[in-house]
């Protein structure tokens, strides 16, 4: 059969154009600046729901076929997940695939991810080779850490003496003892974990971290102890050959200092994109930046676009990221634009994700928000701070235009409700009622109930049980903490050890929970088939015929035997994940897993090291699960999902609720009673605070500037995360302040009968009350 003829190259090009053209008629006049960058640096600060994954993906295919990039010259985008990335690709993809092209030219990649990939092909300037270096993540618990404060406190028993000393000591043993005990395993590991992945993601070695203790020294020498947990955190990375994750991205720029190495990868990039740009931090930023340069024309700013959302920041609080870059990111491109650069700063500010009361409502919290919460310490004259130090960036959600593909919903009822019930139990009753109401009339709908707390997600689903009776069909979700903390290697360090070791009354036992709990085999006496493994595993034609449920456990049990007779040890992880049933983001977590321990046993891998590295997993981190990128696991029409307000960034709901304002919203830091001998703050939130200060040109003497300052960051940040939990909401937004509301939710039991305590609302709460009083619902 004879084929058709190709189309013209002519024919081709005209009808990308045409598609292209298209596409960009169809964006907002923020988005259809960043599908027009050609070249330099360009900011975009995103307001919620703005479409900028959308416009990046536009922006990207467009950029790709106007610059008929391939494999060696690529367009680098970096996302902060790998579900995002995923996310992010599958829609580039989809638009190259419309524009006739095939999906090459671009890469989308975690920070991490790329660092890896330009350390690891240049271990001879990286320093990083993972062939004889194991990869490690950990965590304030983790055995390293406890190495490091036993090496520190083998090097420093005058400063150890010092922190037992405290604000004041007599000499009690009893007291000394129960020092020592919260000095060893509470205050020196966070203070340990804090200060070197503070100063690791900064850039700053041990010495100058040292340097910094002279110029800030306090009476317990917070930095010089940071300074000398840190260098023997290094000693031991390297005596152990340990690599940890800010080692990739430091080798991936000691790479990027080579000249040599910096021009070939500078050829093989045309442009870098970073999404989530609010959540960098220092090394990451310097690392794209050199990465989007030009070659061999250092004078010309880099071709990079960073996007993000600086009112978005919510994790900076417990992580290295700081939004303050990207806002000063964003000011630098502001200011060279005015002298004719190529770069530029553009506000993407439309967003159709919502209805004009709720837009009026979170444009209020931004305004509120930066004259109620000031910064503690003033900034010098000669520097303009008012973006960069306030709570918020100023800018203001906007409804889109008339014709546009997503208009802003209709409010419904009013689109914003304000109440005060009695307690928490009238809340959850209040929802209820707005919940039948709301699906009977609309029951495509979705909502959502965000909380603060995975506690507080499990008080409302306990309280909704019997309206759930009631209404089966709604479906309602908890997207709890352990749908963020996977069990993955757990289950799966359980079956390795089943499987070495069969014979193991225990092991034995523990594998067949693992099969229970999966739904795998029926539920049935699990101790009489483990205490003799043998008999249950290899039946002889003596012992009485098991019965059909035995039969199928033993069966599994087996089938999990000949699998490592069967399959290199690298494969069983993806065995076992399909023998145990796995969904796909299950299956992403899991070849996650794989990824881990094949770095951490690179060049002595085998099943023996792989549960090594499981059972340091298990027992010290808490590995998180992979999304499977689809919002549908959270947003699916006619489901109530309660989220916290951190897992629903990125998601939207026709109504959401918001129960139990109280004015621990926001919070302040607080410092255990146990910790108290040292002062009233914590050592790890003054060091944080410490370095913070001093990389952007502050001084903060002693401790309580410090803990003045994380106190400010830390409500900053909750402030933040009222402002993304309320612009998740499209139709209706629904909120509660209580006045009666248990004193700590993580000690609160109801169906024991704890009792409540009077509760005061948010501030933020009053303020919207007083601002929208017809609104209030008493």
């Amino acid at each position: 059969m004879p084929t058709l003829p190709a189309a013209p190259p002519d024919n081709i090009a005209s009808r990308q154009a045409e598609i292209i053209s298209r596409w960009r008629q169809g964006l907002r006049l923020g988005q259809r600046t960043l599908a027009d960058w050609q070249s330099g640096q360009l900011a975009v600060s995103a307001v919620p729901g703005a479409g900028k994954s959308h416009s990046m993906a536009v922006a990207a295919a467009i950029t790709i076929a106007r610059e008929k990039l391939h494999q060696r010259r690529q367009l680098i985008i970096v996302t902060l997940t790998r579900s995002a990335a995923a996310n992010i690709k599958d829609k580039i993809k989809s638009c190259l695939k419309e524009l006739g092209l095939p999906p090459i030219g671009y890469s989308v990649n975690t920070i991490h991810s790329l660092a890896l990939s330009i350390a690891t092909k240049h271990p001879e300037l990286s320093k990083l080779d993972l062939t004889d270096r194991t990869l490690v993540m950990p965590s304030s618990n983790h055995k390293l850490i406890e190495d490091t404060i036993q090496s520190w406190l083998n090097q420093n028993p005058d400063s150890y003496r010092c922190l037992l000393a405290g604000e004041s000591f007599d000499g009690e043993e009893t007291e000394r003892l129960r020092r020592q005990s919260v000095l060893r395993t509470e205050i020196l590991p966070s203070l340990a974990f804090t200060a070197v992945r503070e100063a690791k993601s900064s850039g700053l070695s041990p010495d100058e971290l040292w340097a910094m203790a002279r110029l800030y020294p306090d009476r317990y020498d917070i930095l010089g102890i940071c300074a000398g947990l840190y260098q023997a955190y290094q000693e031991l990375l390297e005596s152990k050959s340990y690599s940890d994750y800010d080692e990739m991205i430091a080798g991936a720029l000691r790479v990027m200092s080579d000249p040599t190495a910096r021009r070939l990868w500078q050829q093989q990039v045309h442009a870098v994109f970073e999404d989530e740009a609010q959540d960098s931090s220092p090394l990451q930023e310097r690392l794209l930046r050199q990465l989007a340069g030009i070659p061999d024309r250092s004078e010309l700013p880099p071709n990079l676009i960073r996007v993000g959302d600086p009112n978005q920041a919510i994790n900076s609080t417990f992580t290295p990221a700081d939004p303050r870059y990207f806002r000063d990111f964003c000011q630098e491109c502001s200011e060279i634009v005015d002298a004719g650069s190529s770069s530029r700063l553009e506000k993407m500010e439309q967003a159709g994700r919502s209805n004009q009361m709720i837009m009026d409502a979170a444009n209020f919290v931004l305004n509120w928000g930066n004259k109620w919460l000031q910064p503690p310490t003033q900034s010098s004259p000669e520097n303009d701070l008012q973006n960069t130090e306030s709570v918020f960036w100023l800018q203001t959600i906007r409804p889109v235009s008339a014709g546009d593909a997503q208009p802003n919903p209709i409010a419904q009822d009013g689109g914003l409700e304000l109440h005060l019930p009695i307690d928490v139990y009238e809340s959850v009753r209040s929802i209820e009622q707005r919940l039948t109401t709301l699906f009977k009339a609309n029951p495509t709908a979705n909502a959502s109930i965000l909380v603060r707390e995975n506690r507080q997600a499990r008080f409302i689903f306990d309280r909704l049980a019997d309206w759930k009776r009631l209404h089966p069909e709604i479906k309602l979700y908890e997207a709890g903490e352990g749908d963020r903390t996977s069990k993955i290697p757990g289950e799966i360090l359980t079956l390795f050890q089943f499987i070495i070791r069969p014979h193991s009354s225990e092991y034995l036992k523990s594998a067949l929970k693992v099969l229970l709990e999966r739904k795998l085999i029926a539920a049935q006496d699990l101790d009489a088939l483990a205490i003799f493994p043998e008999r249950f595993l290899y039946p002889s034609i003596l012992e009485t015929p098991q019965t059909p449920t035995v039969e199928r456990a033993r069966e599994i049990c087996c089938e999990l035997l000949r699998s490592r007779l069967t399959l290199p040890h690298y494969q069983l992880i993806s065995y076992l994940g399909d023998r145990l049933n796995y969904q796909s983001s299950e299956l992403a977590t899991a070849d996650k897993l794989t990824d881990r321990i094949a770095l951490q046993t690179y060049g002595r891998g085998s099943i023996y090291t792989a549960i090594e590295v499981l059972q340091e997993i298990v027992r010290t981190e808490g590995f998180e699960n992979i999304d499977d990128g689809s919002e549908s696991r959270y947003t699916a029409s006619g489901q109530v999902t309660i989220i916290t307000m951190h897992k629903a960034k990125g998601l939207d709901w026709d109504y959401v609720f918001i129960p139990f304002l109280s004015d621990k919203i926001p919070g302040q830091l607080w410092t255990p009673q146990g910790a108290k001998f040292l002062g009233d703050f914590t050592l790890a939130e003054v060091a944080r605070a410490k370095i913070r200060a001093h990389l952007h040109q502050q001084s903060l003497p002693t401790p309580k500037d410090a803990w003045n300052l994380a106190n400010y960051l830390k409500q900053g940040e909750d402030l933040r995360l009222l402002y993304v939990a309320i612009t998740r909401a499209k139709k209706l937004l629904w909120l509660a302040a209580e006045k009666e509301a248990p004193f700590l939710w993580n000690r609160f039991n109801w169906q024991q009968g704890d009792r409540l305590q009077e509760s005061k609302p948010s501030p933020l709460f009053t303020a919207l009350c007083k601002q929208f009083p017809q609104l209030v619902k008493r």
